[in-house]
């Protein structure tokens, strides 16, 4: 039986802390991909390590919460505990975390692209002082990718 001692000890201000934290880290990740700030991004890597352990952990307790008092360790668990509490700000305060949540997964997103951007000039760079060069790329009947030479290829002379 749930009692309502039990739902008190389901909580998720740390949950909402961190995710806060890690969305100001995406943030500043973002900044200095942008302005190529490789030290300062060597920095980050290891406080964004502890803010997802961190995060994780935070999960897990929230779930453990849940399931001592008697919900579903998931999602859906802290879906059907909220719709008990009669204080309608915690719906408002996950909605908000949830929304959060989904930033800092497009802000990471967006970090991934920048990092591939960076690799794949890093990548021409070496290329073209290692000699190595690479035919250029066209797009071929069927809207695929080929390079200019591949063309060629099938005609005999």
């Amino acid at each position: 039986m749930r009692s309502a001692t039990q739902h008190t000890a389901v909580s998720f201000e740390q949950d909402a802390a961190l995710v806060t934290a890690l969305l100001q880290d995406l943030q500043h990740e973002q900044v200095a991909l942008i302005d190529a700030d490789l030290e300062r991004i060597e920095q980050m890597v290891d406080k964004r390590l502890e803010l997802l352990q961190a995060l994780g952990a935070a999960a897990s307790a929230r779930y453990e919460a849940l399931a001592a008092a008697g919900f579903e360790a998931s999602e859906q668990g802290m879906a059907a505990w909220l719709n008990t509490q009669a204080d309608g700000s915690l719906n408002n305060a996950w909605t908000t975390f949830q929304q959060q949540l989904v930033q800092a997964k497009e802000l990471n997103r967006l970090n991934g692209i920048l990092i591939n951007k960076h690799f794949q000039r890093n990548q021409e760079k070496l290329d073209a002082l290692t000699g190595k060069q690479t035919a250029p790329q066209f797009y071929g009947k069927n809207g695929h990718t080929q390079r200019a030479n591949d063309s060629r290829s099938s005609y005999s002379v």
